[in-house]
């Protein structure tokens, strides 16, 4: 079966007839193209599915499309303001190793011990700087 929901994403209204069994991510991904939500463990575990739901962070690899019908979603990609980083892609530019490991403190990844997401974001800040 599948339903109408209407819900905003990143600010933009969206309107759509969706399956009654879609994940969220899907719906995300392969329906609106956002592909900075992340399918990781497909479980809740990671943390990489992580998108706000009204102001409140959700997994939607757990998250049925349909429940959030009337909501306000934003992704990663919904950060960034007319091309430009938000306050929170801004905030905390120069991190030490010891507070980047802090930071992902809440994310579970099982494929590299972090050594590889570790230094991802020390060349992603090498390139901000």
């Amino acid at each position: 079966m599948s339903q109408i929901i209407k819900l905003r994403v990143n600010g933009r209204v969206i309107e759509d007839l969706v399956a009654d069994n879609l994940l969220l991510v899907d719906y995300l991904r392969d329906h609106l193209g956002l592909t900075g939500t992340k399918t990781g463990c497909d479980g809740g575990e990671c943390g990489a599915c992580t998108v706000l739901v009204d102001g409140v962070a959700r997994l939607s690899c757990i998250t049925l499309a349909a429940s959030a019908d009337g909501a306000e979603i934003e992704t990663i990609e919904g950060q960034a303001r007319g091309g430009h980083l938000s306050a929170l892609q801004r905030a905390n530019s120069a991190p030490s190793e010891a507070e980047i490991k802090e930071a992902l403190g809440g994310n579970l990844c099982r494929c590299t011990g972090y050594v590889k997401i570790i230094r991802s974001v020390q060349a992603a800040l090498e390139e901000m700087a």
